[in-house]
């Protein structure tokens, strides 16, 4: 269990002193050191470990995406990184946490209202934790991904401190806020046009037409085909989309109806408008890879009004072996708590249920309007903006949930935690480096198994 900074603070008199106790304790300093612990497990046994409980003929694609590059390795390594932040202090000041707070995990999507917002949008890990466990995910994805796009060190250093330096002043911002007017507060499409430079602004506002397109009408073309009856089945595309056969399609009913009950009761009386047409296999992401992951296709009236839902299995958070265990014994239902809590905006269909296999998870929209930028076309300047903009949503998504008041005193005024956030950024970009030539060397051996490389969709879904 790491070692907490504010307890220390209990008798304090407020959250700011609480807040600045803390920084006693745990220096904003010393979050910027980063070395591996004499006993560091190794990282491919991580890897190996997780592997254990994921469908075999899958994992040897995680290999093999993970092993493209340093960014995809990094995107699938959130349980080596939980290991690592686990090994030092932490602040003690809690939020909750996203647990893979990575570039790739920040994007569009529609609100109830039919607006579209940018937000986190992956909650596979979250779990209650040190706040600063999340900055350090986004600042070192920031790094890892500055050199992957040809920047020098001193660029990356700029772009991970801009994501740091933006969400201390985020959330120094909303503590001074009302509790409602935190609540509120979202980034939607056009705010995002707004913070990135003027230059940018049309390749952004191809991404949000892009998003708005993104519908489950727009997915019925492209995954579906029509079946033997003339309605819509969809269209097998081995091995990253199986559909499943159709005898074994009544084991979902009983599933759907388990995820039924877990929705707002006018949205039950929504879904109940809808018919289950087809279920498949669906390989998505580079950390899910080998996990149970499902669309199922359902229609209204006529097949021209479809709904895809996604159902992804949730395993137990990375971050439970080194925080308290979560309160949710359904680890579905612990996803869906942590999504609902961070989200500003968030979606109807979203809720859980246990399988028939008895395995845990949630299920969501497949797309509603999701869209995300395209990281490894990025330029240094454009990654600095998009690095803050990430870093501004991450603190309002935290400031939901944790006191927002003791971590901006924490924070302070001045760049000594940016500067930190960068310094770590940089030595972990480095130990990822390290990790990733472990990962080829384990393929070369034999001791793992790679796929044909098959790279990950842009947007993760």
């Amino acid at each position: 269990m790491a070692t907490s900074a504010a307890e220390s603070a209990a008798g304090g008199n407020g959250a700011a002193e609480a807040g600045r106790a803390a920084r006693k304790q745990v220096p904003r300093r010393s979050l910027g050191e980063w070395k591996p612990a004499a006993d560091r497990e190794d990282p491919i046994a991580v890897l190996e470990r997780q592997a254990a409980t994921r469908v075999p003929e899958l994992v040897e694609i995680r290999y093999a995406r993970m092993a493209a590059g340093q960014f995809p390795f990094y995107r699938g390594a959130p349980a080596i990184m939980a290991a690592d932040l686990a090994s030092g202090p932490n602040t003690g000041l809690t939020v909750q946490l996203c647990g893979d707070a990575h570039l790739s995990n920040f994007g569009l999507f529609a609100s109830p209202e039919r607006s579209l917002v940018f937000d986190v949008n992956d909650f596979d890990e979250t779990l209650p934790g040190p706040f600063e466990w999340d900055v350090k995910r986004l600042a070192a994805s920031v790094a890892v991904a500055a050199r992957a796009n040809g920047c020098d060190d001193a660029e990356a250093s700029g772009a991970a401190a801009a994501a740091a330096q933006a969400y201390r002043e985020a959330m120094v911002r909303l503590a001074g806020l009302g509790e409602t007017d935190v609540w509120y507060e979202m980034v939607d499409a056009e705010r995002v046009a707004e913070l990135l430079r003027p230059h940018d602004r049309k390749q952004t506002e191809k991404v949000i037409s892009r998003a708005r397109a993104r519908t489950s009408l727009q997915a019925l073309d492209k995954l579906t085909e029509p079946g033997p009856d003339g309605a819509p089945r969809i269209k097998a595309e081995p091995p990253l989309l199986r559909p499943i056969p159709r005898e074994l399609h009544s084991e979902l009913l009983s599933v759907l109806s388990n995820y039924r009950d877990t929705l707002p009761e006018e949205r039950r009386v929504l879904l109940d408008r809808y018919q289950l047409r087809d279920i498949a296999l669906k390989v998505v992401g580079v950390g899910s890879v080998g996990t149970r992951c499902f669309i199922v296709l359902l229609t209204g009236r006529n097949t021209g009004d479809p709904l895809f839902l996604q159902v992804k299995q949730a395993e137990n958070s990375v971050l439970a072996a080194h925080l308290r265990s979560s309160r949710f014994q359904h680890q579905g239902h612990r996803v869906v708590h942590g999504q609902r809590l961070t989200q500003a905006a968030g979606d109807i269909f979203l809720g859980w249920a246990t399988g028939s296999d008895g395995l845990f998870y949630y299920w969501r929209q497949l797309r509603d309007m999701k869209g995300s930028l395209v990281i490894d076309e990025m330029s240094a300047a454009q990654l600095r903006q998009y690095a803050s903009l990430c870093g501004h949503t991450l603190a309002r998504g935290h400031a939901r949930s944790g006191d927002r008041v003791a971590i901006a005193a924490y924070l302070g005024s001045n760049d000594v935690f940016d500067r930190a956030m960068a310094d770590f950024a940089l030595a972990y970009a480095d130990q990822t480096a390290s990790d990733r030539e472990s990962l080829l060397a384990a393929i070369e051996s034999g001791r793992v198994t790679a796929a044909e490389n098959l790279s990950p969709e842009k947007n993760g879904q």
